[in-house]
């Protein structure tokens, strides 16, 4: 038996281009001999549709044009598509997590998602009725076990416990399954493929059975989803793997007799740098191409952020589709604004200068009397990157550009950011990314691509420059120490106590958790990010805003 598995990048809500997305995948493996082409989980709606499943007539359409494609895909081998099917019963959630069967011109067969995760940016009970029983395929005198992502995620030997009850690989065995086949929509993080490979080789060993797996790729909104689609034998080997970041057919021998799997396997890069960098600019990509945007600006100060976000929007979107913006201040310093062209120069990407001294002193005036008698401070500062963040935000708008924020995770999680300010923007592209992993990121760019990232930009202290001599340390804790700091807190949950035990100075660590704390608000007005990370501040971040609780 040859199986296909279409790996595709859907668009959310875009049913009828998705529609076209998986005909020209499965008419490619009819072409390769293919007896079954599988498409990842909800690719019709694309992933994930959140509450447009709310919406009854979205749900209706997609089951009209996957009628009008089993048509169009008469001649070819059958196809399987994930879409959500409207529940008839009297009771229960509205719709099921499905999987059609396309065969002979028609809607053959249909099977539905046992386990539904409500956990981090995965929110699946809220819509759908969850399947009972084991999901079976019979297909050329077998039985294909039919899984949808999570149904696979449930094994106690692999995890050492249970998210769920029922464990519906155990029960596809049971009812003598010769293959098991997962529809997938997982999102990347950082290192989860080890998981994934680890995992799914595991449970075929287990079972004696081939797994086959096919992942969703591309981004949507924070998410990004990298593919992988992957295919182990009865022994638990890897025997094929699709191309990571992109779209591919994977074609895959299967012998359900014998639990044989062959295929080929795609030369894959799983260290962090590799794995972060592609996500980044695959999200970017698909965020503004997706949101009807073509190009993007952003503020270049010299500093490593915003060196780091613009080489990324040059990779993603061209550097032709990229406008870099200086703004001096009578702070800014001459070796930064200097690192900035040089950097716009090894992009290839074009710059405009605004200068912000005069705008500064018109707010000092019209403020003066407001602010008689009363020191200079933060406010001051802050005036400053409203300035820029106006500025940057007019010439979105005059050029129908996305503003790209540069933002990293270190500062978003203490707050040390302005609202409305270098927050601005329509995507924060490296708000998932902690500061030192910002340096190697740019370290290991420009270990592959020569000097990108100016070596000045690498060298030189880390500073706002919105006042004399400023320095992120004055105001924040090494970013060594920072981010060891808030991986604890904010990836491994730990107290205030559990850090303290585990080394670090008390006084240190209780004012960064109450900056975390205390920035809430304005991670909720924040632009959407990219995830990378176990736990970003995105749709999986639930926290809220006004709270009494007992200070770190």
């Amino acid at each position: 038996m040859r199986v296909a598995l279409l790996q595709l990048n859907p668009t959310v809500g875009n049913i009828e281009g998705n529609a076209s997305l998986v005909k020209a995948s499965a008419r490619r493996a009819g072409e390769a001999g293919a007896d079954l082409a599988v498409a990842s989980e909800l690719v019709l709606l694309g992933y994930p549709p959140r509450d447009l499943l709310l919406d009854s007539h979205l749900v209706r359409r997609s089951w009209e044009v996957l009628e009008e494609m089993a048509e169009g895909l008469r001649d070819g081998p059958p196809v399987l598509v994930g879409l959500a099917e409207p529940n008839s019963a009297d009771v229960g959630r509205p719709l099921f997590n499905a999987a059609a069967l396309l065969r002979g011109g028609r809607v053959a067969e249909v099977f539905h998602k046992t386990l539904l995760p409500t956990y981090d940016v995965f929110d699946e009970d809220r819509y759908f009725e969850p399947a009972s029983g084991p999901q079976i395929l019979e297909l050329a005198g077998f039985k294909l076990g039919i899984s949808i992502c999570e149904d696979v995620w449930n094994d106690r030997d692999f995890w050492n416990r249970r998210r769920y009850h029922v464990d519906p690989v155990e029960e596809m065995a049971a009812s003598g399954a010769k293959a098991v086949l997962n529809l997938s929509a997982s999102p990347f993080t950082v290192g989860k493929q080890l998981h994934r490979e680890a995992m799914l080789g595991s449970m075929a060993k287990k079972y004696a059975l081939p797994f086959l797996y096919v992942n969703q790729v591309g981004g949507n909104d924070d998410l990004v989803f990298d593919g992988r689609s992957m295919a182990f034998d009865c022994d638990g080997r890897l025997a094929a793997r699709g191309e990571a970041f992109l779209e591919d057919l994977v074609i895959v021998d299967l012998d359900p007799s014998t639990g044989g799997v062959f295929g080929s396997i795609a030369p894959d890069d799983i260290t962090a740098e590799a794995e972060i960098w592609w996500a980044l600019v695959l999200g970017t990509r698909d965020y503004l191409h997706k949101s009807g945007f073509r190009r993007a600006l952003i503020g270049l100060s010299g500093g490593i952020d915003s060196s780091l976000v613009a080489a990324v929007a040059a990779e993603a979107l061209g550097r032709e589709n990229l406008l870099g913006v200086l703004m001096p201040s009578p702070y800014s310093s001459k070796g930064s604004q200097e690192d900035a062209m040089k950097l716009a120069s090894n992009l290839g990407i074009e710059t405009i200068v605004l200068p912000i001294t005069d705008i500064m002193r018109a707010f000092e005036e019209n403020l003066s009397l407001a602010f008689r008698g009363l020191p200079a401070d933060v406010t001051e500062e802050n005036i400053q990157a409203r300035i820029r963040g106006n500025l940057l935000m007019a010439l979105s708008n005059k050029y129908g550009s996305m503003l790209l924020t540069t933002g990293n995770k270190s500062e978003i999680s203490v707050g040390y950011c302005t609202i409305y300010g270098d927050m601005a923007g329509g995507l924060a592209v490296i708000s998932d990314v902690p500061k030192t992993m910002v340096y190697q990121l740019a370290r290991w760019l420009n270990s592959r691509r020569g000097e990108v990232i100016p070596e000045a930009v690498l060298a030189k202290a880390p500073s706002a420059e919105l006042r004399p001599e400023q320095r992120d340390e004055d105001t924040l804790p090494p970013y060594h120490i920072l981010d060891e700091i808030l991986d604890r807190h904010i990836q491994g949950h730990q107290s205030a106590e559990e850090i303290v035990q585990a080394g670090f100075d008390s006084e240190i660590v209780g004012r960064v958790l109450r900056m975390v704390q205390a920035s809430e608000f304005k991670r909720k007005q924040a632009a959407p990010g990219i995830k990378v990370t176990d736990r970003a501040f995105g749709s999986g971040w639930r926290m809220p805003i006004a709270r009494k609780d007992r200070s770190p």
